[in-house]
């Protein structure tokens, strides 16, 4: 399935549609973890492994950028002058931003959020949503890091100017230093990769996000999993969790 069609109905809030077919057991899940932890690449694999979409707040946040202003809803507009700001959007635009989603949530295929939800008032916002469409949350896999992988990883990250592919200066280094080995335009680091941002975006994580581990683990939803090793590794290690979580009914 595309991205840019995943992309589009999350932008617009319309139910995705595709010819691939859908999963006969659609999966639904969330994915926590700090800032490094490797929960896209995870994704990326899993919906590639269940069938189901990711759906991710800070991709819709940047196709919302991109688009023009006209397209957008007010809460969208408002959220995305706040972020250019400098600001996190409140819980209310962005559960109001969910809600209108919907769709997307419940479009056959399942889902695997990512960004969302980020505060306990945003899972107890979800699990209205979904019920509202008849759908329960299954599992909510949480990749852990220590801290000094996080700035080990972030440090050394570097994306690119043209496509937004990321690149590790150590652990995964393009082919000619500074050029994206996909369209050959310049590597940089962002701002929220330099280590004063880091260490913000982990102070944040810890004070909004980490209270979600256990809300959900009172829940019986949380997995937690080590991030730790390379991407292969810590899928292994996804898929196992999830057979044991979900048993035999998930294809995997």
């Amino acid at each position: 399935m595309p991205n840019q069609a995943i992309l589009d109905a999350w932008l617009h809030g319309k139910r995705v549609e595709s010819d691939v077919p859908k999963p006969a057991r659609p999966f639904h899940g969330v994915l926590l973890g700090a800032p490094g932890a490797g929960k896209g690449t995870q994704a990326a694999r899993l919906t590639e492994t269940l069938g189901a979409v990711q759906l991710s707040t800070g991709d819709l946040f940047r196709a919302a950028k991109a688009a023009g202003e006209e397209s957008l809803s007010p809460e969208m507009r408002e959220a995305i002058a706040g972020i250019k700001q400098g600001h996190l959007a409140s819980d209310e635009i962005v559960i109001a931003m969910v809600r209108d989603r919907a769709l997307c949530l419940a479009s056959g295929y399942g889902f695997l959020l990512d960004g969302f939800p980020r505060t306990v008032e945003q899972a107890e916002a979800l699990e209205d949503i979904l019920g509202r469409v008849g759908l329960k949350l299954e599992v909510v896999l949480n990749y852990v890091l220590p801290k000094e992988e996080v700035l080990k990883r972030l440090g050394g990250r570097r994306t690119c100017r043209g496509c937004q592919a990321t690149f590790h200066i150590d652990l995964g280094p393009p082919k000619q230093a500074g050029v994206c080995d996909h369209c050959g335009a310049e590597l940089f680091q962002r701002d929220d990769d330099k280590p004063d941002s880091i260490k913000v975006r982990l102070q944040e994580y810890e004070a909004s996000t980490l209270p979600l581990a256990t809300y959900y683990e009172a829940m019986d939803l949380l997995v937690n999993i080590s991030a730790e090793g390379s991407p292969d590794e810590v899928f292994t290690r996804t898929v196992g969790m999830l057979g044991t979580q979900l048993g035999s009914g998930l294809e995997l």
